[in-house]
């Protein structure tokens, strides 16, 4: 029988994702050094889980992800994992492993950082169009 995680495509996306970013130090061919591997807990579960996701560089001590979840109706698990347990770490591809606080960001800053996920990349201003939601933005800044 068949492994639950294993059956789910996103689950084998991410794994490969994984594997190719610590692979090739950082380096993933479909998003060169845009991603960081984002270490969180379950909120319910408990479990530690590794999601890789764009990380834009906020400044020397901070990075912003972005909750789009391909423009889907509803926000990713990971994020509901760090509004519950906001002490996570983060692999880059330039320093390692970093210990960081996730802070959901509203009204100015989370519009101002928004805009920079949507001038960067096709993709997050096409998720916004996919979905009513106000996409969610967190900084996560070096403990």
């Amino acid at each position: 029988m068949e492994d639950h995680v294993d059956a789910n495509p996103y689950a084998r996306f991410n794994d490969a994702v994984i594997e190719e970013f610590r692979t090739n130090n950082g380096t993933v061919a479909r998003f060169g050094r845009g991603l960081v591997l984002l270490h969180h807990i379950g909120a319910r579960s408990g479990a530690e889980r590794i999601t890789p996701v764009m990380g834009l560089r906020d400044t020397a001590d901070a990075w912003l992800v972005a909750a789009s979840k391909a423009g889907a109706p509803d926000n990713p698990a990971w994020y509901h994992n760090l509004l519950a347990h906001p002490d996570v770490e983060i692999e880059t591809p330039d320093e390692g492993t970093v210990r960081v606080h996730a802070e959901a960001l509203t009204g100015e800053q989370r519009d101002s950082a928004w805009a920079r996920f949507t001038a960067i990349s096709e993709g997050f201003r096409s998720y916004q169009q996919n979905t009513t939601r106000v996409i969610p933005v967190l900084r996560l800044t070096r403990r």
